[in-house]
């Protein structure tokens, strides 16, 4: 459970078909758990069009753009998440003492991985890495249960070691863009465990739908976590929250700086969980499964490209190719960034991560796959 991930690659030298396959001795060797989408569009990256970062384009929007720069106004007074607290209760139907407010799902993982009590986790890979970059930072040695490309990446909950006091999943999953059923999350819930349920991605999801994030007072160890980053725009005010027991949130809090989060951070928050905000989300979620149908139909006519899933249902999709690190050096020198898969612990250089985009710019995806050779 706690070995090294081993994948499988090409050797890509040459041309997109004209590299002799061959075993690539970097396969072996553990993912930077560190690298993120980001890293494909910073310095020269930055002119590129953005495939690699999974954050709704367009946004934020002009009025959550006006809420914050009307919150300027309080930058004087020390920050209450009183109001915003109350707001993100409201809409998810519990009571405020379940919310706690978050620089980010990044900050999260952070308190997470430095609760007493946690000795044997175990996170649910591929998925976002952060969450096992924070065990391990906390000193703990987390265990890995890989979910095999050959059914989907779809998990079995009776596959967690009974051992497991801690569990970490995402849902829908960054990078494979599958969505587990809200039953199977459960089932892995156990008195003494805490089941982490990353949910970064569920308000792309039309009706939030297999959403576990209203029953945290019913599933004895649940703990929710979301980002307001993805679908609003707001990587660079960092806000998100937890979800979970009163005695989880004191214990998160505990050892926490005065006022973690700022103001705009807290105004964002409030904002967000407008009915307003929620309908324009739902709408958002709407589209992009417009968008990510016409991203399937386009790849789909390039034969060496294999999605993960049948039944993707994140804002971006993982796609296998035999030599994906040529298609994104050649896809870069075309202007587009994509991101790499071979940090994700469970995949390897067989495998890229692409950001639903909008019809036209799936369309020129589309000639730059074309002109660089994919078939």
């Amino acid at each position: 459970m706690n070995g090294t991930t081993k994948g499988t690659g090409n050797a890509m030298d040459t041309g997109i078909d004209g590299a002799a396959p061959g075993t690539d001795p970097r396969s072996e060797e553990e993912p930077d758990l560190r690298h993120h989408g980001d890293a494909e569009v910073r310095g020269e990256g930055a002119g590129l069009v953005d495939l690699a970062v999974n954050v709704r384009t367009g946004t934020p929007p002009a009025w959550l753009r006006e809420r914050l720069a009307a919150s300027l106004a309080d930058l004087a007074a020390y920050p209450d998440d009183t109001a915003a607290r109350r707001a993100v209760a409201r809409r998810h139907g519990l009571a405020p003492d379940r919310v706690l407010l978050t620089a980010g799902a990044a900050e999260a993982f952070v308190l997470l991985a430095r609760l007493d009590g946690i000795r044997r986790p175990v996170v649910v890979h591929p998925q976002f890495t952060e969450p096992e970059a924070a065990l391990r930072d906390a000193g703990h040695r987390p265990g890995r249960l890989l979910l095999s490309a050959a059914n989907g990446f779809r998990w079995d909950p009776a596959s967690v070691p009974a051992e497991a006091d801690a569990v970490v999943i995402g849902n829908p999953t960054n990078p494979t863009s599958v969505l587990h059923p809200a039953e199977a999350i459960v089932a892995a819930a156990r008195p003494g465990r805490l089941l982490v349920v990353d949910e970064a991605f569920i308000d792309a999801v039309p009706g939030e739908r297999e959403s576990v994030a209203g029953l945290v007072d019913e599933v004895p160890g649940l703990v929710v976590i979301r980002s307001l980053t993805k679908t609003w725009g707001l990587a660079g005010l960092r806000i998100g929250y937890v979800l979970a027991a009163p005695g989880t949130v004191r214990e998160l809090e505990r050892g926490r700086p005065l006022w973690p989060v700022g103001t705009p951070a807290l105004a964002a928050a409030e904002a967000c969980c407008s009915p307003e905000a929620l309908a324009e989300a739902e709408a958002a979620a709407r589209e992009t499964v417009e968008r990510r149908d016409l991203l399937v139909s386009v790849l789909a006519g390039f034969g060496e490209l294999r999605a993960a899933t049948p039944a993707p249902r994140g804002p971006f999709l993982l796609v296998e190719h035999a030599r994906a690190e040529r298609v994104r050096e050649r896809l870069r020198e075309e202007g587009f960034a994509v991101r790499r898969g071979d940090t994700f612990p469970g995949l390897g250089r067989r495998w890229l991560r692409l950001a639903v985009r909008d019809a036209a710019t799936t369309e020129a995806l589309r000639g730059a796959l074309v002109r660089i050779g994919v078939t």
